[in-house]
């Protein structure tokens, strides 16, 4: 028993409509993931601010640009970047990174902490806070790298203040003598 050519072209049709559909389907569920993401990230955003301001910070700037420069090989490279915050508290300064859903408002997650280290050294702030936009929470975060007061030049340039007073205590003696 053979089929017919018709039922087997009109198999084949749905089939292919049937994958179309269903292609489609995806599409729009993805766009719409995304989109979902994307509205409850400018959501926890902009509650962040009110948030920060709460807990007695300043907000003296958002979405705040910064930089700093790299050496490749010999050639500078300049690495742009932009910040949620720029707040204050206190007489210090902060870059306030706002992080929503499961895995980006957590440490354990490399990208962010990748992110709050780049602003600490993009943004020569006295802290980073990583703001929770959907738990409402922020915690400073602090990484072991010398701070702006704690430069690794600080002890050298005593040392050198010390070596100079002294030749200059050496060679008053001297003269005096």
């Amino acid at each position: 028993m053979s089929v017919p050519l018709t039922q087997v072209a009109l198999a084949a049709a749905l089939l292919a409509i049937a994958v179309t559909i269903v292609m489609a389907a995806r599409r729009w569920y993805k766009r719409w993931i995304r989109r979902r993401q994307w509205s409850r990230a400018q959501g926890a955003e902009a509650e962040a601010s009110r948030l920060l301001e709460r807990l007695g910070y300043d907000v003296l700037g958002a979405q705040v640009e910064g930089s700093y420069s790299l050496v490749v090989d010999g050639e500078p490279m300049n690495v742009p970047l932009r910040a949620d915050y720029m707040v204050s508290r206190r007489g210090r300064r902060y870059i306030a990174e706002v992080k929503s859903g499961k895995s980006a408002p957590r440490l354990s997650t490399a990208a962010t902490r990748r992110q709050l280290l780049e602003y600490l050294v993009a943004f020569e702030v006295d802290g980073v806070l990583l703001v929770d936009g959907e738990e409402r929470q922020v915690h400073e975060v602090v990484f072991p790298v010398p701070s702006g007061d704690e430069s690794p030049w600080a002890g050298k340039q005593l040392g050198w203040i010390a070596a100079g007073l002294l030749t200059a205590a050496i060679f008053w003696l001297l003269r005096t003598g």
